[in-house]
């Protein structure tokens, strides 16, 4: 098959042959070596900044205790306390109001990047600055958070370690002489291992890393993430213990039928986590539009987190004894009910006034409820089915976080790793699934990605390996290989192209007189170039000297070379002898193989699309 085209502003077609290339029916990766010393010096870093990450993460459960006891009690302690327990009244609401305003001054005179809850900020930096996060918000995050949560916001701490440890990272990348690529890694390291150090889940937080920070699954980024997540890990058993954050009584596994409610469970949640997404970012615009400057946002959120904490206190703080006490299978409705919808309007409203906080946690406070809850009506309509609220809380809870960010296989780990119960895999693996399918169809971007969508900030939704480094140059070289003499003119070169009606636009130029040794190659527009005389040698085209890639290397290998001599064709050579000419490759056939690939990829006909373009 022969596609015709013509090279833009040139007029000189192009004659591309794809049978090599429509031949191949797997085509692997090439194997390119790693630097292995560089590989090592990042992993060191990873793993120092995930000892220090655990480090601020018991610091930052010692503040959050700090400010709760000194914030609702009056007293100074670092010891687990919680606001459900205080005695303030009517007072009680204005204890968020303040925390809220402490908060809006430290993100007006510190750093407005402390406001929101972590993992987009984080997503942010990745996809467009490099991976650079201010040295200041290392600190202020944490700090700002501490006193968000402490004052009775509604988050959970694992998004500002989440962030803190990303911006560990990122600072420990802008101090060295590292590249934007080893930044994103120690970024991406950093916040994971803070994930891990809060809720002891390695698995997990190497995950997370690969479905909302790298969007990618290579040696060089996933090593030192899954070190950084390990010692994080470490660290949480250090500080905090080997029992599973979130303790569930022992549950049998589900039967086949009950495995189905539960997908269905899942799905209904799915559809939830919409409309959790939409309205978060609804109250998000109402602030947008409000005539008071935004550095008191986070007041106003306070007064709906006092006067819905007034009411009910356990909504208050970070509120993970909320997730555990769900899982176990014993709340009445009405607690329920308030974990459900007061947690979520609380949640909600403060999150949207640009406080700082998480999302995590409440997402699994308020999925595990409306699992937990699901659970009860289907079992008052058929008592027969048996479902067990115990294991519907945990589905409702990784659906939940599975459809509002579409992190689905981080979604299951967690709860696994969180809850040591390994045998309710499948109906984790259903529910979420369905969660996953639900938001996909019905929700453009996710609870992560819709601020930064709204920047005009692309977030991939799929990673797959570099599609140039899945061809090798040999696979999408012409048939033929045209080359011209060096000891001609261009004049004659110029009566022989036109004579023999050769339509290339690439000819190799070989010296005859030396066993038609390569020089290099010349595009046919350079030929015919007014610029030169006509009587001039061929060989005086020749500038690059003799630059050339192997018939064995990789397209992206090919492109490297391109972009550093600045060459849009390049001779292609056999390794064993570099000296004779195999191939000529243009940027034509690079882009071919790419769209052809890419069409693959996309499960697309690809001789339905050649030939529309042929014609």
């Amino acid at each position: 098959m022969k596609i015709k085209a013509a090279l833009p502003n040139q007029g000189i077609p192009v004659s591309v042959s794809m049978e090599p290339l429509l031949e191949k029916e797997e085509l692997k990766p090439p194997t390119k070596p790693l630097n292995l010393r560089r590989l090592v010096f990042i992993c060191a870093l990873a793993i120092a900044n995930a000892i220090l990450v655990g480090v601020v993460a018991k610091i930052m459960v010692w503040l959050i205790s700090f400010v709760t006891g000194f914030a609702f009690y009056g007293t100074l302690t670092t010891g687990e306390v919680s606001p459900v327990g205080n005695h303030l009244g009517l007072w009680v609401i204005l204890v968020p109001v303040i925390g809220g305003i402490i908060v809006g001054i430290m993100a007006r005179y510190g750093s407005k990047a402390i406001r929101g809850h972590g993992i987009p900020e984080a997503m942010e930096q990745v996809l467009t600055n490099d991976s650079k996060i201010a040295p200041i918000v290392t600190f202020l995050k944490p700090l700002s958070a501490a006193i968000s949560i402490g004052t009775g916001g509604p988050f959970g701490a694992e998004g500002p370690i989440i962030a803190a440890g990303g911006a560990f990272g990122s600072f420990i990348g802008q101090l060295l002489n590292i590249t934007a690529y080893e930044r994103k890694i120690l970024l991406t390291a950093g916040a994971t291992a803070g994930m891990a150090a809060i809720f002891g889940s390695p698995v997990a937080g190497i995950m997370l890393a690969i479905e909302l920070l790298l969007f990618e699954f290579s040696p060089r980024s996933i090593i030192p993430v899954a070190l950084a997540c390990i010692t994080g890990a470490a660290m949480h058993i250090l500080f905090f213990g080997y029992q599973p954050m979130f303790a569930m009584p022992f549950v049998p596994a589900p039967s086949i039928l009950q495995l189905v409610i539960y997908v269905l469970i899942g799905a209904l949640v799915g559809l939830f986590s919409v409309g959790v997404t939409k309205v978060v970012y609804a109250v998000e615009d109402a602030f947008e539009k409000l005539p008071i400057h935004w550095m008191w946002w986070p007041a106003i959120g306070g007064i709906a987190v006092g006067v819905v904490g007034y009411f009910a206190p356990s909504t208050m703080g970070v509120g993970y004894s909320n997730i555990t006490a769900v899982l176990s299978g014993n709340l009445a409705i009405n607690t329920l009910l308030v974990l459900c919808i007061l947690k979520f309007v609380s949640w909600a409203i403060s999150l949207g006034s640009g406080t700082s906080g998480g999302t995590l946690a409440p997402l699994f406070t308020i999925g595990g409820a409306l699992g937990a809850l699901i659970s009860i009506g289907v079992n008052q309509l058929f008592p027969e089915l048996g479902l067990s609220a115990s294991i519907a809380g945990l589905i409702g809870m990784a659906a939940m976080f599975s459809g509002a960010s579409r992190a689905f296989l981080t979604a299951v780990i967690f709860s696994l790793e969180t809850t040591q119960q390994p045998h309710l895999l499948l109906p984790l693996l259903g529910g979420c699934a369905a969660a996953y399918f639900i938001s996909f169809a019905l929700m453009r971007s996710t609870i992560m990605t819709e601020k930064i969508v709204r920047r005009g900030v692309t977030t991939p939704d799929s990673y797959m390996p570099d599609i140039l480094n899945s061809f090798k140059v040999k696979d999408v070289l012409k048939e033929e290989v045209n080359t011209l003499s060096a000891s001609d003119t261009i004049l004659q070169s110029r009566r022989f192209i036109d004579e023999t009606h050769n339509k290339n636009t690439a000819f190799a130029i070989i010296d005859k007189q030396h066993d038609d040794e390569l020089l290099g190659v010349i595009g046919a527009q350079e030929i015919f170039s007014t610029k030169h005389n006509g009587e001039d040698k061929m060989s005086s085209l020749v500038h690059e000297g003799n630059i050339s890639v192997n018939y064995d290397d990789s397209l992206q290998q090919a492109i490297d070379m391109m972009i550093t001599h600045h060459v849009d064709i390049l001779p292609v050579v056999n390794r064993d002898d570099k000296h004779h000419v195999t191939g000529i490759l243009t940027y034509r056939e690079i882009l071919e193989a790419y769209e052809i690939k890419r069409k693959e990829v996309e499960n697309r006909d690809i001789t339905i699309s050649l030939r529309k373009r042929s014609s």
